[in-house]
C-alpha cells in the first residue's frame, strides 16, 4: 500500500489512440501535475458503468476547479476494452489507463483475485490524488 509521501511506481502503459500505439509513463506523465486516479475492477461491470465512471466524468469540471489537472480511470483491462468502454459511455474528459497485465495495480498493492466472478486478477476500487 502506498502511504502519504510515498512515490507511485514508475510503470509504462501501452494503449491505442487514434489507431496508433502510444505509451504513458506514470512518473513522466504525472510530473508537475496534480492528478486524480480512480481504479475499478473492470470495464463494462455494473457498478463501474452505472456509477463510478459516469460520476467522475460528470464531476470533471468540479475536479479541475479544485486544482486537479487530469482525471484518470485505471482498470486491469486491455486497451481495446478500455477504449470500447469509453466510447460506449461517451467519455470525453476522463483519460482511460489500461493496466492489462496489472503491473501498476500489483505495484500499488491493490491487485486482488476475484475467482467467484470468474474475473481473475483485478483491482480493488480506490482513488488517489497524485501531487507531482
Amino acid at each position: 500500500m502506498i502511504n502519504v509521501g510515498d512515490s507511485i511506481p514508475s510503470i509504462w502503459f501501452n494503449f491505442r489512440q487514434d489507431d496508433d500505439w502510444q505509451s504513458l509513463n506514470t512518473v513522466q506523465s504525472f510530473a508537475e501535475k496534480r492528478v486524480l486516479i480512480f481504479a475499478l475492477p473492470g470495464a463494462f461491470t455494473p457498478t463501474c458503468s452505472s456509477q463510478q465512471l459516469p460520476g467522475y466524468e460528470e464531476l470533471y469540471n468540479d475536479f479541475q476547479d479544485a486544482g486537479i489537472d487530469e482525471v484518470y480511470c485505471l482498470s486491469v483491462n486491455d486497451s481495446f476494452v478500455m477504449n470500447a468502454w469509453a466510447k460506449d459511455m461517451a467519455v470525453e474528459n476522463v483519460k482511460m489507463i489500461p493496466d492489462g497485465a496489472g503491473h501498476f495495480t500489483r505495484s500499488m498493492g491493490m491487485l486482488v483475485q476475484k475467482p467467484m466472478q470468474n474475473f481473475g486478477m483485478r483491482s480493488w476500487r480506490y482513488s488517489m490524488i497524485v501531487d507531482d
